[in-house]
């Protein structure tokens, strides 16, 4: 049985809706999940003066506090992780970047190596950087030595036009919490069972070849 980890940071819930659909794919698709959120940074942090905003965070941090917070231990059990963000800039959030920076004891001892990995995300605006986004986030899994497992082009769901871009899901909030629509669930459910596809076939043939 394939081990299935998915990582994510979310402020708002977007992300962490596309989360939950991708570990229920993925568990119906035959793996072993663990939904694992990132640790957060505080509200005032991220966007400070907006009440709007760090009202609907406040909401989303206590609707979430009973999922278990990502650890190196996930990594190292995991045979492939997805990996969810919003987009800062064009980049992964700060709380996200913060834990890949704690990854270096297990990248030392090659225990990132040949794990399979891909990413999605959400951001506010329909041309919001959603593709340098994820661009920047694979930076990390070429420098682990992981497989990068994008969902590309092959599936009818993917061209969509709330879909964004066969670098991974990308959804768009509108800087509201819930805007998540049913072909951006489709798309993430397909990337995850692609990822388990895929890393199945990995592992039986390093097995092989082992």
């Amino acid at each position: 049985m394939i081990k299935f980890a998915v990582i994510y940071s979310s402020s708002t819930g977007n992300v962490h809706r596309l989360a939950e659909a991708a570990a229920a794919a993925a568990e119906k698709a035959g793996a072993e999940v663990r939904l694992r959120r990132v640790a957060d940074l505080t509200a005032e942090t991220i966007v400070p003066g907006n009440d709007a905003w760090t009202a609907a965070w406040t909401e989303h941090t206590a609707a979430t506090g009973h999922i278990a917070e990502a650890s190196l231990d996930d990594l190292d059990w995991a045979d492939a992780v997805l990996w969810g963000t919003p987009g800062r800039y064009g980049l992964p959030s700060g709380p996200l970047k913060q834990f890949i920076d704690t990854t270096l004891p297990l990248h030392s001892k090659r225990g990132l190596l040949n794990k399979v990995m891909s990413s999605f995300t959400s951001t506010a605006t329909l041309h919001g950087g959603q593709e340098s986004t994820l661009l920047a986030l694979n930076n990390a899994f070429y420098h682990w030595g992981a497989i990068v497992v994008p969902p590309g082009v092959a599936d009818p769901i993917q061209l969509a036009p709330t879909n964004g871009n066969p670098y991974g899901v990308s959804s768009v909030s509108r800087n509201e919490p819930g805007n998540v629509d049913d072909d951006n669930l489709a798309a993430i459910a397909y990337q995850a069972r692609r990822m388990v596809e895929i890393t199945t076939a990995l592992r039986r043939g390093l097995d092989e070849a082992a």
